[in-house]
């Protein structure tokens, strides 16, 4: 044949293409394989045939040709895959594991075909029906030999389904139209049934040529649907092997987080997915020891699921139940992670399992109980379950359980609706100070979280009217003047009817005489300290700043009530002369984490000393009052007050030694620990209250 040897084109048109080679490659191949499953021994091992090559070659092949054409275009060998349902040909092997080990290649071959090829094939429909009867076969048989590549199948569907979210509703099969023709068995007498592969169809349901090409996923609106896919995850959690059962919770999550709602709403409808998290979450909880050292929960590092790597001789030479409490924090950090990673609609129904049958269920006892350690123990186990949940349902719920979903303010007669809220608010006053000192820590782990709920619950709602300021008839009140409120002394006020910066700052700094100060006597302990440390404070992630709600439209004639929370604290704080130095420091500590909080009500009730409290009202300012006024009746009963001060001051900071006893120490102490306080709650004031800029060296204080 003539060819023109200066034409490009012509030379290409005239070059063999090399298309008809490889089909007839790929032909050749899966003939083989096929035929080859008809007439082999059935004991003997797939590997001891050549099926395992050319499976991989018929890979090489379509891989190759996918590689020498334009993206997205479809060459004759997969074609020829396609049309001739070489898939569910594999499958119906797969599924008789005909020779033996054929399981094993045909979840191989599925996980390269999908891994290696980038054109989309789960639309297909000769692709996604026996890629979603593969899956219902992984998982059935616990710890078995094809385990491994089982789970690699499946991740590898899990992150097709990421990229292309929508082919979620190919896998959510619908219960009452699935009418699956069960593949027998391949034997020696039953080799004919390998040519009519197992479809899942009946025989006028086969699909026609054109059929075997892209298809639209089907509408899945109902509750009758299984989600195979998640079903064989999870099964395969429950797996002996621990790289298994992380590859399982690794699926799991990606399928979680598909923004489609009808998998969301299937997943936790119609799957035990909420039933396995919260099953594991109570066995590990209940596996460990009935008494823990607190300080042991407090401080065991930080867990990450699935990288919990452990030594359980070390861990038991740490502390007995080290092991086990790795283990349940590892399963709680996974809870909480696919549930922030969760489509909303299913991290909800999620997070709710979790608080009715974790929480509730087995929590609340443990918390509600009479034995000391049992309440030391559980209360120092939440307070680290509160440090560890991040994700927003789980919170919430977590909250919910806690504090109740109460809104309305409380009354004296209301605060014991909620058993459990008011059992804990109570033990932040207990007889046991270990007790104390832990739940106090707990709460002042809360308020720190990022849910408003929490704070609106132990103190907002109780100061929402104002109520807490003296109310006068409206005849006997001064009309508005410049903005200031008329119920506050002017010479006080800044023009927006704020209570000035400064004076509040120096109210706090003058509370303590100077007879009962010693922090000026060692260096490093002044005020600058805490003003430097309430501005690296991170405030909030809520933006209340603003004006308090005008007293005309509060509700002053309501009997005000301070909450039981600020009860508790005010109570505790008014005894801050009197009880152990540890449990004054986490009273004080709570109170200052509130006071950081920027809403107009919270600053004004803790850190305003120029407020016209009602008849019978108290704010943290007055209760400091009474204490100082306290102390300064002590104060002369001891001799040598202020060196007997200063040196334990300098014990507590490690600059002198322990020597004799001193007398009066639990006194002694309260008075640092009142010092240093008042000094804090005016740096927050100047910090939280003063106007933008900030000018400290305005008000001299740096």
């Amino acid at each position: 044949m003539h060819r023109h040897t200066h034409c490009n084109d012509c030379l290409l048109r005239t070059v063999p293409s090399r298309e008809p080679c490889l089909t007839a490659d790929i032909i050749e191949h899966y003939s083989f394989v096929s035929k080859h499953c008809l007439f082999v021994d059935d004991k003997a091992p797939v590997t001891d045939t050549n099926i395992p090559s050319h499976l991989e070659q018929m890979l090489d092949i379509l891989t190759q040709e996918e590689g020498e054409r334009e993206s997205g275009e479809t060459g004759p060998c997969m074609e020829y895959l396609l049309h001739h349902k070489i898939l569910e040909t594999l499958y119906t092997l797969g599924k008789a594991d005909c020779p033996p080990g054929m399981r094993q290649q045909v979840l191989t071959f599925y996980t390269k075909l999908l891994a290696h090829i980038r054109q989309p094939l789960l639309p297909h429909i000769n692709v996604h029906r026996p890629v979603q009867k593969l899956i219902r076969l992984c998982g059935e048989v616990l710890a078995a030999p094809t385990e491994n590549e089982e789970i690699q199948f499946l991740c590898i569907v899990c992150a097709k389904l990421k990229q292309d979210p929508y082919l979620v509703n190919f896998f959510l099969e619908n219960k009452s139209k699935r009418a699956e023709i069960r593949s027998p068995v391949v034997t020696a007498g039953a080799k004919e049934s390998v040519v009519a592969p197992d479809t899942g169809q009946t025989p006028t349901e086969q699909p026609s040529a054109a059929a075997a090409s892209a298809s639209s996923p089907p509408s899945n609106n109902n509750n009758t649907n299984n989600y195979n896919l998640v079903s064989s995850l999870l099964n395969l959690t429950k797996s002996p092997d621990g790289r298994i059962v992380v590859k399982a919770c690794e699926g799991l999550m990606l399928l979680v987080s598909l923004p489609e709602p009808s998998a969301a709403k299937c997943l936790t409808e119609n799957t035990e997915l909420c039933q396995l998290l919260t099953d594991r979450l109570v066995s590990f909880y209940q596996a460990l020891p009935q008494s823990m050292d607190p300080l042991d929960i407090e401080t065991v590092e930080s867990v990450n699921w699935g990288l919990d790597v452990y030594n359980l001789k070390e861990d038991a030479a740490v502390f007995t139940g080290k092991r086990a409490l790795i283990s349940f924090l590892s399963w709680l950090d996974y809870c909480d992670q696919l549930i922030k990673e969760a489509h909303k609609s299913a991290a909800v129904v999620m997070a709710k399992a979790v608080r009715e049958r974790f929480f509730v269920a087995v929590m609340e006892p443990q918390l509600m109980q009479t034995s000391e350690v049992g309440i030391l123990t559980s209360t120092a186990l939440l307070n680290r379950i509160i440090r560890q949940v991040t994700s927003e349902a789980l919170l919430l719920q977590m909250v919910y359980f806690l504090l109740g979903e109460e809104r309305d303010a409380e009354t004296a007669a209301t605060i014991t609706n909620d058993p459990l809220r008011h059992r804990l608010i109570e033990h932040c006053d207990h007889l046991s100070d270990e007790i104390s000192i832990m739940t106090l820590r707990l709460f002042e782990q809360l308020i720190q979280k990022p849910e408003q709920h929490i704070l609106h619950s132990l103190v907002l709602r109780s100061l929402e009217e104002r109520n807490y300021q003296e109310n006068k008839p409206q005849e006997e009140r001064e009309p508005l003047e410049n903005g200031q409120p008329h119920d506050a002394s002017p010479d006080h006020m800044r023009p927006d009817g704020k209570t000035e910066v400064h004076k509040i700052v120096n109210s706090f700094l003058c509370l303590v005489p100077d007879e009962a100060k010693s922090s000026y006597h060692v260096e490093g302990t002044g005020y600058d300290t805490y003003l430097r440390d309430a501005h690296r404070q991170v405030r909030t992630r809520w933006d209340w700043r603003g004006h308090p709600k005008p007293l005309e439209k509060c509700d002053l004639e309501l009997p005000f009530y301070e909450g039981h929370f600020l009860k508790v604290l005010f109570d505790r704080m008014g005894r801050i002369l009197d009880q152990p130095y540890d449990v004054n420091l986490q009273v004080t500590a709570v109170l200052s984490k509130l006071s950081l909080l920027p809403h107009p009500h919270l600053n004004e009730y803790l850190l305003d000393p120029y407020i016209n409290l009602a008849p019978g009202c108290r704010s943290l300012f007055s209760v400091i009052v009474r204490v100082v006024g306290d102390l300064m009746l002590r104060i002369h009963r001891i001799p040598d007050f202020t060196p007997k001060l200063l040196l334990v001051r300098k014990r507590l900071l490690g600059l002198e030694p322990e020597g004799i006893t001193i007398d009066h120490m639990t006194l002694l102490e309260g008075v640092i620990v009142l010092e240093e306080f008042c000094k804090e709650l005016a740096a927050i004031a100047f910090d939280g209250l003063a106007p933008p800029p900030f000018e400290p060296e305005a008000f001299g204080f740096v």
